[in-house]
C-alpha cells in the first residue's frame, strides 16, 4: 500500500477497491481527498487521496470526448483542450484563493463538487456534461455506468447523482466528460449605480433576449453582462443588448479585460484574503434581493452571480442564522463557524437522503459528517 504523508494514496482502481472493502469490514471510516480546493473538509476518518489516481486515459477532439482519472490536475486538462481549440463549457471556478489553499484543482474534485461557474446560465453545470463513470463504492466494488458518446448513455444515469455528491456516496475512478468549441470572442456590458433588486431585473429582461447572455453578476453596485461567440455574432449581440439597455446606460469592456474580469468573478477573487465565513447560496433570483438585504443586517458583504441564482456571501452570522436566511445555503470557507457544511435535510428529502447512502454505503464510511446533521 502507498502512502502520501499520513494518507493513504492508491495508484489504481484495484488498490483503492481493497482500501475500501477493508474499512467496509471494520466500518472504519475514510475522509476522502482530491486537491482539497473546493471546501473545508471535516469529515472524520483516515485520509484517503486520490491524487495518483492520475492521467488521461483517452482525449478524442474529433468527437469531443475526454476520458480521465480524478487526480489529473485540472489546469493540464484545460492546457491539452485548448491547445485544441476545445475546453470544458461549464467554467469550473478555482476557489484556491478564497480558501486559501496551494493544492492543484483535480478532475475529481471538479465532478465531485459539480463545480460550474458564470457559464452555468447557458451551458448547464459540470454534471450536464458528464457522459459516465467508473467508481467504487462504499463496499469496496467496482463499479461503471454511463458510455463514452451521449447516444450510448441508456437506463439510470447515476452520473447525475454523484456529481455533487462530495465523496459521500462513491470514490470516482475515471470520468467521461463532453468538451466543446473555445468561443472565439467576448465582450462585457457593465451597468453601474444599482442596487440587487434593479440589478436582477437586468438580468431577467437580458436572459430573456434570444442573444445568449454567458454570464450575469453582480458586486459592489455594479452589474455584468457577458456575451461570446464568434465575431460578427458578438457584434450584433452588443449592439441590440446596448439598445435594449440604453436607460442604464451601459459600458463596454473589450475581450482582454473580459478575460480577466470574468476569470476574477469566477474564482470570486473579491472575497479572497478576508478572514470572515464565506457562504455559497443557491436561490430564485427574484429571492435574492431579499436574502442579500437580510445578510446585510448581520454586517456582511454580497455579490451575485448566475443572473441572481447563486449569491455569496462573506460575513458574520452563525450556521442557524444565514440558514434561517437563506434554506439552502454552503459553508465554503469557515472561520471558525462550526455546524455542518452544507444545509440540513427534512422531510422526504432527507430520507432520500439517507436511502442513498444506505444503498451506496451502507457501513457510511465515505466522508462522514460531511453532508449530515
Amino acid at each position: 500500500m502507498t502512502a502520501l504523508l499520513d494518507a493513504y494514496a492508491p495508484t489504481d482502481e484495484a488498490e483503492l477497491s481493497g482500501i475500501v472493502a477493508d474499512h467496509f469490514r471494520r466500518a472504519s471510516p475514510l475522509c476522502i481527498e482530491g486537491g482539497g480546493t473546493r471546501i473545508e473538509n471535516t469529515a472524520q476518518g483516515q485520509r484517503l487521496s486520490t491524487a495518483r489516481l492520475s492521467g488521461v486515459v483517452t482525449y478524442s477532439p474529433g468527437e469531443m470526448t475526454l476520458i480521465a482519472r480524478p487526480g489529473t490536475p485540472l489546469p493540464e486538462i484545460e492546457d491539452m483542450l485548448a491547445a485544441e481549440g476545445q475546453a470544458l463549457a461549464f467554467e469550473p471556478p478555482d476557489l484556491r484563493g478564497i480558501l486559501g489553499r496551494n493544492g492543484i484543482p483535480t478532475l475529481g474534485g471538479m465532478v465531485a463538487a459539480n463545480a460550474s461557474g458564470p457559464r452555468r446560465l447557458l451551458a448547464g453545470a459540470c454534471r450536464d456534461h458528464l457522459l459516465g463513470l467508473r467508481f467504487v463504492d462504499g463496499q469496496g466494488r467496482i463499479l461503471k455506468n454511463g458510455g463514452r458518446v451521449m447516444k450510448n448513455v441508456t437506463g439510470l444515469d447515476l452520473s447525475k447523482l454523484l456529481a455533487g455528491s462530495h465523496g459521500t456516496l462513491a470514490i470516482l475512478t475515471e470520468m467521461v466528460l463532453k468538451t466543446l468549441p473555445l468561443l472565439p470572442a467576448r465582450t462585457t456590458l457593465i451597468c453601474r449605480d444599482l442596487d440587487e433588486a434593479q440589478a436582477v431585473r437586468l438580468f431577467s429582461t437580458a436572459l430573456a433576449t434570444p442573444f445568449e447572455v454567458t454570464g450575469a453578476a453582480y458586486r459592489d453596485g455594479t452589474a455584468y453582462l457577458r456575451i461570446e461567440g464568434l465575431e460578427k455574432q458578438l457584434t450584433y449581440r452588443r449592439d441590440r443588448l446596448l439598445a435594449l439597455l440604453t436607460d442604464h446606460d451601459p459600458e463596454v469592456l473589450d475581450d482582454a479585460a473580459t478575460v480577466t474580469l470574468w476569470r476574477d468573478l469566477r474564482d470570486v477573487s473579491h472575497f479572497a484574503g478576508l478572514a470572515a465565513p464565506l457562504w455559497r447560496i443557491l436561490t430564485k433570483p427574484t429571492e435574492a434581493p431579499r436574502i442579500t438585504a437580510a445578510l446585510h443586517t448581520l454586517g456582511g458583504q454580497t455579490s451575485l452571480d448566475w443572473g441572481g441564482g447563486l449569491i455569496w456571501y462573506a460575513g458574520p452570522g452563525e450556521a442557524t442564522q444565514i440558514r434561517n436566511i437563506a434554506t439552502h445555503a454552503t459553508l465554503i470557507r469557515r472561520a471558525g463557524v462550526t455546524g455542518p457544511a452544507f444545509p440540513p435535510q427534512q422531510g422526504a428529502t432527507a430520507r432520500l437522503q439517507q436511502g442513498l447512502r444506505q444503498t451506496f454505503d451502507p457501513a457510511g464510511i465515505l466522508n462522514p459528517g460531511l453532508m449530515e446533521s
